[in-house]
């Protein structure tokens, strides 16, 4: 790591902390819509709101302390590429839940649980990978897991899709339910970018 010799804002880290954390609830809230049925599925959809706006107040924290601190502990751009990342991420997860509210799916296809899980995964590795930044230690297997991860979720959106254009669904619920798992898909490629920016952030920083 390059030596320093002027102070710099350690909030951010708290506030990455705080995001991904937040993350990991989102994504609690959408393995509990996979065994919902479609009375407690609005209710999960309202605590998924909730948690979304918890992140937008998260960024939105993030960005005002961007725009007011003089030194910062990484790149301005970089900063904000990661706090955009994982806002991107709250919001592809918050309008999944909230498309299956406002579609009426009685039932998601099967596969849509091996997406979730993967999401889960990611989610719980961006959290523990965000107070890495402080040291910008630990982080290598990080990034090249959930690049492995994105990966995955790939090959099970893209047989998902095959699923759904079997010829079993009318073509109203092919829409339906493909907008679903394409911003499932979205939610991982989210993933992908944090992942990148932090490894853009590490080899700046090392």
């Amino acid at each position: 790591m390059r030596f320093r010799l002027t102070p710099r804002e350690t909030s951010f880290y708290d506030m990455f902390a705080a995001s991904a954390d937040n993350i990991v609830t989102g994504s609690k809230l959408l393995m509990e819509l996979l065994g919902a049925d479609s009375s407690a599925r609005a209710e999960i959809s309202e605590r998924m709101r909730a948690a979304e706006h918890a992140g937008d107040d998260a960024t939105h924290a993030i960005f005002h302390q961007l725009n007011s601190s003089f030194i910062t502990p990484f790149d301005r751009e970089d900063i904000y590429r990661l706090a955009s990342s994982l806002d991107d991420i709250m919001d592809f997860m918050e309008e999944a839940v909230d498309l299956v509210v406002l579609y009426q799916v009685d039932e998601l296809p099967k596969g849509v649980e091996q997406q979730i899980e993967v999401l889960a995964r990611a989610a719980e590795l961006t959290a523990e990978a965000m107070p890495n930044l402080r040291t910008m230690t630990n982080l290598t297997e990080y990034w090249i897991e959930v690049n492995r991860l994105e990966n995955q979720a790939d090959q099970i959106h893209r047989r998902l899709l095959a699923h759904l254009f079997n010829g079993k669904y009318d073509a109203i619920e092919v829409l339906k339910l493909k907008q679903i798992v394409d911003v499932l898909e979205e939610a991982a490629d989210a993933f992908e970018h944090v992942a990148n920016t932090v490894e853009t952030i590490a080899v700046k920083e090392s």
